[in-house]
């Protein structure tokens, strides 16, 4: 490779404001979503009850929805899974010790096996709720150090403001489409989190390789002429990647059951939000910062290597 990258007529950088204008844009709908129509907790934040059914015989919704509306319970929901042998019904409300009796032995006697009962009280349901932040708050943090540590701190925010962008693009669709939020979708946006960040990270380090090619890296224009190079390197690489992924998500979502669903379509959304945060906005947003640190700091040559 020669010492100076030459030029690319795949200008991205020259685009970025009509990238950080998409994502603006979508992010001001989004929460606008979420502000109107809020999220539609499961029980694992919200409090409630489920109700797991097993049966030897195909269930419908309707026929196990008619079966507790004759014991006079109205679930909230109910969802089959297992191939149809097993269905979940979730309620709001925390069932009680007799209402619990009641049930187990009406599906006992009605399907053969008894079913799993279980309830999340309120309090629980807040500390859920609070672990599930603090795990994505140490993940973030603990992002922030390393790729600040590999290569440097402003790459490092860079990738938080990407993987921030693709956790909020998750939940403002899971808003719009009102899907159930449960303890697998933290599980879907913590899987989001790998993805996108492995991304971004070989295109950071691409970056890097690249930058040690160059002579003299003292203003915007040479930081751009890297960026473009270096996405242009990578492209090809990280679509593929993405695809593969896509496919098995895409099958899961139309051939899964109801229960792995909503994990699902978390991963269609997260990899496609993914893969443009880490081309599009954690690179682009590099390059604008690290411009105007060496406009202001004049760095030498050898300072400005990543």
């Amino acid at each position: 490779m020669s010492s100076k990258i030459r030029d690319t007529k795949f200008d991205f950088v020259k685009h970025r404001n009509k990238f950080f204008a998409i994502s603006l844009a979508l992010i001001v709908l989004g929460g606008l979503a979420i502000a109107i129509f809020g999220l539609n907790l499961g029980i694992d934040f919200s409090s409630g009850s489920r109700v797991d059914l097993q049966s030897d015989n195909k269930l419908t919704t309707e026929e196990v929805s008619q079966e507790f509306d004759d014991l006079g319970f109205a679930p909230e929901s109910v969802t089959l899974s297992g191939g149809g042998d097993m269905a979940v019904a979730a309620f709001k409300d925390e069932l009680g010790k007799d209402e619990i009796a009641i049930i187990k032995d009406h599906f006992t006697e009605l399907y053969g096996a008894e079913p799993n009962i279980s309830t999340v009280s309120p309090d629980v349901a807040v500390d859920l709720a609070k672990n599930a932040f603090i795990a994505l708050a140490i993940a973030s943090v603990g992002i922030i150090l390393y790729v600040a540590i590999r290569f440097e701190w402003l790459q490092g925010v860079a990738a938080i403001v990407a993987l921030f962008h693709d956790a909020f693009f998750i939940i403002a669709v899971f808003s719009i489409l009102q899907i159930e939020v449960n303890i697998t979708f933290i599980a879907a946006v913590l899987t989001i989190v790998g993805y996108s960040i492995n991304d971004t990270i070989v295109t950071f380090d691409r970056i890097r390789e690249n930058m040690k090619f160059e002579k003299k890296v003292k203003t915007f224009e040479d930081v751009a002429r890297v960026v473009n190079k270096s996405l242009v390197q990578t492209l090809a690489r990280s679509i593929n990647t993405v695809l593969t992924v896509v496919f098995a998500a895409a099958a899961l979502t139309i051939f899964g059951g109801e229960a792995i669903r909503p994990f699902a379509i978390a991963l269609l959304i997260g990899l496609v939000a993914g893969t443009y945060s880490s081309l599009f906005i954690a690179s682009q947003l590099w390059a604008v910062w690290k411009g105007k640190q060496l406009k202001k700091k004049k760095f030498t040559p050898a300072e400005s290597e990543v």
